[in-house]
């Protein structure tokens, strides 16, 4: 995969959390290269996991987090994501789950 291709994929799957969201934290990792030769892959979108911290989501339930996060990403999801791993998490929730 073209490194600049998924670098740019990245951003801007970080931006577009960034701007809904304001998280506190955020990590958006490219997993596209351990799916190579994977059917799904082969419309050139790639796997990616996201991470997100933000107090957005307080009260909301998982699958309500997940589809705030693929609304927010929006045309990214046809264009650029094939698959996606959402860890999303309220800063309460992430500071209990912290190591001591």
């Amino acid at each position: 995969m073209n490194t600049v291709r998924s670098g740019g994929r990245v951003e801007r799957i970080r931006a577009a959390l960034q701007s809904a969201f304001a998280p506190t934290a955020l990590q958006v990792i490219d997993d596209s290269a351990a799916h190579a030769g994977h059917a799904g892959a082969a419309s050139g979108r790639g796997h990616f996991r996201v991470e997100i911290v933000a107090a957005a989501f307080a009260g909301m339930p998982p699958l309500a987090r997940h589809r705030a996060v693929y609304a927010a990403l929006g045309e990214l999801m046809t264009s650029d994501i094939h698959a996606l791993s959402i860890a999303a998490a309220t800063p309460d929730e992430a500071a209990r789950r912290a190591p001591a």
